[in-house]
């Protein structure tokens, strides 16, 4: 939670409130206003509600996750049923139509929602989140009209192939909770989903937000078990022990020696390469949807409908290259059939195409290396699965953690701990992870955990920009509206709900209100909406030390104020565009070549 005001101890009208720069519009709340001053019951009422409001995420996800399952096994289901008929009757060409006009129209329904109704439901949603959880206000990604286009749409696609009004960190913490069972009710890996939320999307943590994220995921595994323990009698349809969305995987008798462990290696080396150059690739693709998304609503169909055409092509004629093979009759486990299906026709987000890419990859390895190892083609699939993940997401505990739940076999994890570091550190020297690839495609100022070297040599009066507009503590609402109307800041210095629905950066919009000219003249008090003790830092304060300051604390906005007590109280605004490197590069170009040369020698950023 950020400052906005400075006040004058000598003279109590001479309050200065500067108008804020950034693209969020922030509310800020006094400390009259903290519960820590209320009464015991506020008090227990505070903490009652936290907790309650993690239990009903818990809920909410898991039926959500749940009944996404079921729609798609059923909508998926009978798809492949009627092809598959149609398929054993040699009527082929049949076959196709239905295979193909299903898909379209899946498609079609999916993506026509998505842009007409909510275009913030695009994606996986994964860097949105992760850019709102550093400080950066996603317009729409949390409506609730949002919510029913992405629960309906990922239905569709994958098919085919109440405002919260606590405080701002409060919002933060259950979106974090969200995130975390997000992923737990995807794979139905509570542990990993966990530590998915505390390595790739929360920039703040605390130990009363882990309990709270510990318990959301707990009340996710437990109404998962209880909602397929009652499908498993038959009463959800098509629902089978598999799924689409929530993978139902046991584990098998494995061992493996020291001489398994170089083609281990190879395969994560590899691995980490490919995941580079499928990052690389994927942000060259994004900026070729992008000049297609911008000419309309029409062209972001027909850009969806011509990859699910695409699609559908490859997955019914890629068989027809391969002849088939009978069922080897010394086989441990039946083979593949209709109840055991595993088909993603058109892959929405990140995490499943790249889980089926890599399994592809490290079976072919398996296969290359043949009877020269004792590992099975399976374990090879897994391996390659997790190279490929921690060369595109580049993480390592939570993806190691979410393997071990999906496979439920602990003998694997000294091989995926080894092949997700040796994957991850190649990958580091190529690229960024997929996420923060597509957030800075996006546009979102995401703020790393740490600095970098040239930040050093800077103060933070070097990157401040004016000028910065101020208010008198009294003062005239012709003056204020004529600042309003006449720039383009958009964050306001109120803790008051009266002036914006807090949270969601939407807010009545200065040109929308009309005020007639006695209401010009008046005078209007802001004592009541300011905050009289905000995060400040001198000028001469490195601009490293106020990241980290701006990052951990969690703020959105930082004053500058001046060494000398004779100049004007506030020097500048320092937000969170003031610490991104071009904004910083265009201000001094010098830096650029400093910053090359440690790039040419891939000197890490603590190196300096």
């Amino acid at each position: 939670m950020s400052g906005n005001g400075n006040l004058n101890a000598e003279d109590p009208e001479s309050i200065t409130v500067p108008l804020i720069s950034g693209n969020n519009r922030c509310a800020f709340n006094n400390s009259s206003q903290d519960w820590r001053s209320r009464g015991s019951v506020h008090v227990f009422q505070y903490i009652f509600m936290k907790w309650f409001s993690c239990f009903l995420v818990g809920i909410i996800v898991g039926l959500i996750g749940f009944f996404n399952n079921l729609a798609v096994e059923n909508i998926a289901g009978v798809k492949f049923v009627i092809t598959s008929n149609m398929m054993l009757q040699q009527r082929y060409w049949l076959a196709f139509a239905v295979f193909f006009s299903y898909n379209l129209a899946l498609t079609l329904f999916a993506s026509t929602i998505t842009a007409l109704v909510a275009p913030a439901a695009a994606g996986s949603g994964i860097p949105e989140v992760k850019a709102y959880l550093n400080g950066v206000d996603a317009p729409g990604i949390f409506s609730l009209r949002t919510l029913i286009v992405k629960i309906v749409g990922s239905i569709s696609a994958v098919s085919s192939s109440s405002n919260w009004k606590g405080r701002a960190h409060d919002r933060r913490d259950l979106i974090t909770c969200g995130s975390a069972a997000g992923i737990a009710v995807s794979f139905r890996s509570p542990v990993g989903g966990l530590l998915f939320a505390l390595e790739e999307m929360a920039s703040w943590w605390r130990g009363a937000l882990l309990w709270r994220a510990f318990f959301t995921t707990a009340v996710i595994a437990i109404v998962l078990r209880a909602l397929i323990d009652f499908c498993l009698s038959g009463k959800c349809g098509l629902f089978g022990t598999g799924g689409l969305i929530m993978f139902d995987v046991y584990s098998s008798n494995m061992s493996y020696h020291l001489e398994d462990v170089p083609p281990v290696l190879v395969l994560a080396f590899v691995g980490g390469i490919l995941g580079s150059i499928y990052n690389f690739i994927l942000t060259k693709v994004l900026r070729i949807y992008n000049l297609i998304n911008e000419k309309g609503i029409i062209y972001k169909v027909l850009l969806a409908c011509s990859i699910s055409i695409f699609t559908s092509f490859l997955l019914f004629g890629l068989p027809w290259l391969a002849s088939c093979r009978p069922c080897p009759s010394d086989a441990s486990e039946a083979c593949p059939t209709l109840e055991g299906r595993y088909g993603v026709v058109v892959p929405a987000g990140l995490f499943v195409p790249v889980i089926v890419t890599g399994a592809t990859y490290g079976r072919f390895v398996g296969m290359l290396v043949g009877s020269h190892t004792n590992l099975h083609h399976g374990l090879y699939a897994v391996l390659g699965a997790a190279s490929l993940l921690g060369g595109t997401m580049r993480m390592t505990v939570s993806l190691c953690v979410i393997i071990l739940e999906l496979t439920n076999n602990l003998l694997l994890l000294p091989l995926i701990m080894l092949v997700l570091l040796v994957s991850k550190t190649t990958a580091d020297t190529f690229n960024s992870n997929i996420y923060d690839l597509i957030m800075k495609a996006k546009g979102f100022p995401y703020l790393e955990a740490h600095a970098e070297p040239y930040m050093r040599q800077l103060t933070v009066s070097d990157v401040v920009t004016g000028p910065l507009q101020l208010f008198n503590g009294i003062e005239k609402v012709g003056n204020i509206v004529h600042v309003l109307r006449s720039t383009g800041h958009n964050g306001f210095p109120f803790s008051s709900e009266d002036f914006a629905k807090r949270g969601s950066g939407n807010g009545d919009k200065i040109e929308d209100i009309e005020l007639t000219e006695e209401e010009m003249e008046m005078y209007i008090d802001l004592h009541p909406f300011t905050n009289a003790s905000p995060y400040t830092v001198v000028e001469t304060m490195s601009l490293a030390k106020a990241l980290i300051l701006f990052r951990q604390v969690g703020l959105r906005h930082l004053l500058v104020i001046p060494t000398m007590s004779s100049r004007s109280p506030v020097v500048g605004i320092l937000t969170r565009h003031d610490f991104i490197p071009e904004h910083i590069f265009s201000l001094h170009p010098m830096l650029v070549s400093s910053r090359w040369k440690r790039l040419r020698f891939r000197l890490p950023p603590s190196s300096k």
